[in-house]
């Protein structure tokens, strides 16, 4: 498995396995998905044979990203990597890749000393992703409700290791 960065010649394949995430990765046309890889500060994928596997997008606070979720987290945080979607081939769940992605954003967030943010469905429900975020170190820190859809928002905290 090979982590690297994504390009415009990976838009089709990020939005595939977007697709097969709905409702929970929440849907875009090729062309947001395209947007969204210019937008954001990490756009990373982990590929097998060439192929992609599964992709994390993260922002920075502040860019023109029009999201009500991510509009609520530039409310009340000056620095944070948010993100916006992670999400693997529905063939290669359970596999750690999931896992490998979080390791690099987590990473990537160290070295700006900033927490990272996400939020998950709760309207439709999306367990399985409140646990996987839990599993990683993220904490509930609130609730946000726009018309049909309801969200827990998460806040992983950057852990500073103490050396002895």
């Amino acid at each position: 498995m090979e982590c690297r960065q994504l390009t415009a010649k990976d838009v089709v394949a990020a939005w595939q396995i977007n697709e097969q995430g709905l409702p929970g990765t929440g849907r875009v046309s090729h062309e947001e998905m395209a947007d969204l890889f210019s937008l954001s500060e990490l756009a990373i994928g982990m590929f097998e044979e060439n192929a992609l596997r599964g992709f994390v997008l993260c922002l920075l606070p502040r860019t023109r990203y029009g999201s009500l979720n991510y509009a609520w987290f530039n409310e009340r945080y000056d620095a944070f990597l948010y993100v916006d979607r992670i999400a693997v081939d529905q063939e290669h769940r359970d596999r750690g890749i999931g896992t490998l992605l979080y390791q690099r954003v987590i990473e990537h967030a160290a070295q700006q000393a900033s927490p990272v943010t996400a939020e998950v469905s709760l309207k439709p429900p999306n367990p399985g992703s409140i646990r996987f975020h839990l599993r990683h170190g993220f904490t509930e820190i609130g609730t946000f409700e726009h018309g049909e859809k309801a969200v827990t928002m998460m806040l992983r905290e950057q852990i500073e290791l103490v050396q002895e």
